[in-house]
């Protein structure tokens, strides 16, 4: 899916920036991107059936089949930092066979899929608080970035730990990533995973740093106080400066090595607040207040406008790479466009489940064809029966047609075997919810492509697993 800039705001389509924070970081403050989209070619039209036919069995008849539990009354430590009461799941990474659930609290709990034990915790010290996960394919590692009580909580610190090391409950045997520098508010660190890259930021001094995804070696710095924003796109970043009145500065560079691709400005209305400036490719996408949406063709000047009555600012964007297409997302609904500014598809059941766009609740295939998210159940349609109104339900829908090829709700998915209790002193302890109960405030999801399976947590910092 995407490289990963973990950011207050949802990235549109780099993948997770971190931001450092003012005060003890409160983790549900930010909205975290969906991870980006690894570039791949959508099937031509004649596959396209089959691919839908396909897409639709291999979701049929999805069961609850496990329970994990984030929360440990024991704790991973004996901490006056991390809290002994239950908080919700905020972000789910899966990775070789491992299930890895990051909880509001800033503890993350690692689980096998294989024995469905929990193998260990990943804070490896009592005033570890983590803010985020990231998986690195690259050296099959995990990325941890937390905040530390020892420093009030003001810096972002890196940390890589192997899997091997996680399914030996070994996680300290990582070790430190980007000790040079300081991340402290309003710095960050950036993981791009299309682009195999990592960008930072120390705001002490101004600088923003490119490292290498697969070695951790730094390859170029940029320093220029007036940089207000960097945005990534494949191949490419851009630089956008502080505004000039009815202009603003933008810069493309190659993301290999910094070299300047094209300096231009770009004219803006007087007076009106910039909604976003966003880079695709080729494409400069630039929307004002209350003013039309801008695409521009930054290689010939090509500009065009899509009326401001038919495109309105969205909360989050998720860009397609490969079929050069874009999600936006506004008051629960999805939409596809392309980048002649015409609307491609409008969802005919994905009305999402939380109007502010937590993306955190939705999961696009490294196909680039379905999105998976929490929705709002339909006690309307065919897929459900009894009372919907506490329980949502999991919508599988194709991004090209718009149309509805399964769902997960409280009238499906019931466990096949009763709930039971599992020996050993690392269990997760048993399948206690019930279809409807799993189905109630989820938090977070993930889809795990290799396995076929669809992970969630909620409020209580349950993780739930849902299978064929």
């Amino acid at each position: 899916m995407e490289g990963r800039r973990i950011s207050a705001s949802p990235r549109p389509c780099s993948g997770r920036r971190v931001s450092a924070s003012k005060k003890r970081p409160r983790v549900d403050g930010f909205l975290n991107s969906v991870k980006k989209l690894q570039r791949r070619e959508i099937s031509s039209k004649r596959d396209r059936a089959f691919s839908i036919s396909n897409a639709q069995e291999r979701f049929r008849n999805m069961w609850l089949k496990e329970e994990y539990d984030t929360h440990d009354p024991k704790g991973p430590y004996s901490s006056p930092v991390l809290p002994f009461k239950r908080t919700k799941v905020i972000e789910i990474v899966a990775a070789r066979d491992i299930v890895f659930a990051l909880a509001h609290s800033g503890v993350c709990a690692a689980f096998s899929r294989e024995t469905n034990e929990r193998i260990c915790f990943l804070n490896v010290s009592p005033d570890e608080v983590i803010r985020s996960l990231f998986y690195n394919k690259n050296n099959d590692s995990l990325i941890t970035v937390s905040v530390y009580a020892s420093d009030s909580f003001s810096s972002l610190k890196c940390r890589s730990t192997r899997i091997e090391y996680i399914r030996r409950g070994k996680p300290e045997e990582g070790f430190a990533l980007f000790e040079s520098e300081s991340l402290k508010w309003p710095g960050f660190v950036e993981f791009d995973d299309v682009n195999g890259k990592v960008l930072t930021y120390s705001a002490q001094d101004s600088i923003y740093k490119v490292f290498d995804l697969k070695n951790y070696a730094m390859l170029y710095s940029i320093s220029d106080e007036n940089v207000q924003e960097i945005k990534i796109s494949p191949g490419i970043m851009l630089l956008i400066f502080n505004r000039a009145t009815s202009h603003v500065p933008l810069k493309i560079l190659s993301i290999e090595d910094g070299t300047v691709l094209k300096d231009f400005k770009h004219l803006l209305h007087r007076n009106k607040k910039v909604d976003f400036i966003e880079q695709f490719n080729e494409k400069l996408l630039v929307k004002q207040e209350n003013e039309n949406l801008q695409i521009l063709d930054v290689r010939n000047s090509e500009l065009k406008e899509v009326n401001k009555t038919e495109f309105m600012t969205p909360s989050a964007f998720i860009f397609l790479y490969e079929n050069q297409l874009f999600l936006t997302f506004r008051n629960r609904t999805v939409a596809v466009w392309n980048f002649r500014g015409e609307l491609v598809t409008s969802f005919e059941d994905h009305l999402l489940w939380y109007p502010d766009c937590n993306t955190n609740n939705i999961y696009i295939t490294s196909d680039q064809d379905l999105i998976i998210s929490y929705c709002k159940a339909d006690s309307s349609d065919h897929w459900t029966e009894g009372n919907v109104d506490a329980a949502g339900s999991i919508n599988i829908s194709n991004i090209l047609t718009g149309k509805c090829l399964a769902k997960i709700n409280s009238s499906d998915g019931q466990p096949k075997v009763e709930k039971r209790r599992r020996s050993g002193g690392s269990s997760s302890g048993n399948i206690r919810s019930t279809v409807a109960e799993a189905l109630e405030d989820i938090t977070a999801l993930f889809y795990d492509e290799e396995r076929n399976e669809i992970y969630t947590g909620n409020k209580n910092g349950l993780v739930h697993v849902w299978s064929n």
